[in-house]
């Protein structure tokens, strides 16, 4: 078992925890990860690219000039592809770019990336995380105190104060044990996470 130091929210050092092997200690699959960053870039994208092609442009029904005799190149449509105006080849449609991971893949994604950050060390468990007021200057000094750095923070419940307070610092995003996933855990260097979401994600996902 991986054993993490546990700190507080001003960065001293006040126990250790041990992570679940099920969860930070598997063989890491580097495909499960791949496939579940592309699938989750895929599904975002909105799909909503159009232009027409030669049949959809507006005119070019009579043929330009005839076919023999002008001395020019000969012609069909003022809206075949060479001309300018005219329609596009193998015209970008609207389409969905969405696909469909099985759920035990997904699962073994997120494991992967979860292993990963332990294995790099890069995980930092604190006891507890939680602001009075919604105050950027306090999450930022937090943040400061344990040397997150570029961090995803992710917390057990939803708290508000903290949500709110992180939002405007650049390269830090928070997140519930829900809405975690293998992009954003990679994306980020430092994996912040609380005593009760480390708890949450053992119940969940072991």
């Amino acid at each position: 078992m991986a054993n993490v130091k546990v700190y507080n929210m001003s960065g001293a050092e006040v126990g250790t925890i041990d992570l679940n092997d099920d969860i930070f200690g598997i063989d890491v699959s580097e495909h499960a990860m791949h496939m579940a960053v592309v699938q989750y870039l895929a599904n975002k994208r909105q799909g909503t690219q159009s232009a027409k092609t030669r049949a959809e442009v507006s005119g070019g029904g009579k043929k330009p000039w005839r076919q023999k005799g002008t001395g020019r190149a000969r012609q069909g449509s003022i809206r075949s592809p060479q001309w300018t105006g005219g329609g596009v080849v193998f015209a970008p449609k609207p389409r969905d770019y969405s696909f469909k991971l099985n759920k035990k893949f997904k699962r073994l994604a997120l494991k992967s990336a979860l292993t990963t950050k332990a294995v790099e060390e890069k995980i930092i468990v604190l006891d507890e995380l939680s602001l009075t007021e919604v105050k950027t200057k306090e999450m930022a000094k937090v943040l400061a105190n344990i040397n997150a750095g570029k961090a995803l923070v992710v917390m057990d419940g939803s708290n508000t104060n903290v949500i709110l307070s992180a939002r405007n610092i650049p390269d830090v995003k928070t997140a519930a044990v829900n809405t975690i996933n293998v992009y954003d855990i990679l994306k980020y260097n430092t994996l912040v996470l609380t005593k009760d979401a480390v708890a949450k994600i053992e119940e969940v996902y072991a």
